[in-house]
């Protein structure tokens, strides 16, 4: 991609993690410019603790499957791909899967978290506060700290009882937002 093109895409903040050309640097920028003109409203119980700043903003859509055990759905595992939330193409940018874990399909960096908090949505799978338990790699997820899973939609394990081992899979779709310690 010409230089032209890359600073035309990190100056709108149509962020350079969709294109998969800039370093992690400035990603961080663009996702940083992204909040600041459309805002990431949480509810309290999921407001990232000081120290942490703004490096991404992703949209998602995928599915929870879930798994019959003792005739009731557990959540097996989630799969969807992530984009940057402007970004109309939806150019995956990353991968999001059990664990859970978010792998970037740009650079290969990598985060495993694990829920801290959560806020119920009625008809949804709930918002949740995610806090980094592992880091791989030097790019987009490298250093993360906290995520948050916000805007959600659909996802919501079957009602109905289940028998043996079935399974279903729930399309749903949510921003993730991700966070890195301040320097």
């Amino acid at each position: 991609m010409k230089l032209a093109k890359r600073l035309i895409l990190t100056t709108t903040a149509l962020t350079a993690v969709a294109a998969g050309t800039l370093l992690s640097a400035t990603v961080g920028q663009a996702a940083t410019v992204q909040s600041a003109r459309h805002g990431v409203d949480a509810p309290a119980a999921l407001k990232v603790p000081d120290g942490n700043r703004l490096t991404g903003v992703f949209s998602a859509a995928g599915v929870q499957t879930y798994t019959c055990t003792d005739g009731v759905w557990k959540l097996l595992e989630p799969a969807a791909t992530l984009w940057a939330k402007n970004d109309r193409s939806h150019r995956t940018v990353a991968l999001h899967s059990r664990g859970p874990v978010w792998v970037s399909t740009v650079d290969g960096s990598a985060v495993n978290a694990a829920a801290i908090a959560n806020s119920p949505k009625t008809g949804t799978i709930p918002e949740l506060l995610l806090q980094s338990t592992a880091t791989r790699g030097t790019g987009v997820f490298a250093g993360v700290s906290y995520i948050q899973r916000l805007n959600t939609h659909g996802g919501v394990a079957p009602a109905t009882t289940c028998t043996g081992t079935d399974q279903v899979s729930v399309p749903y779709s949510a921003t993730y937002t991700f966070y890195k310690p301040a320097k």
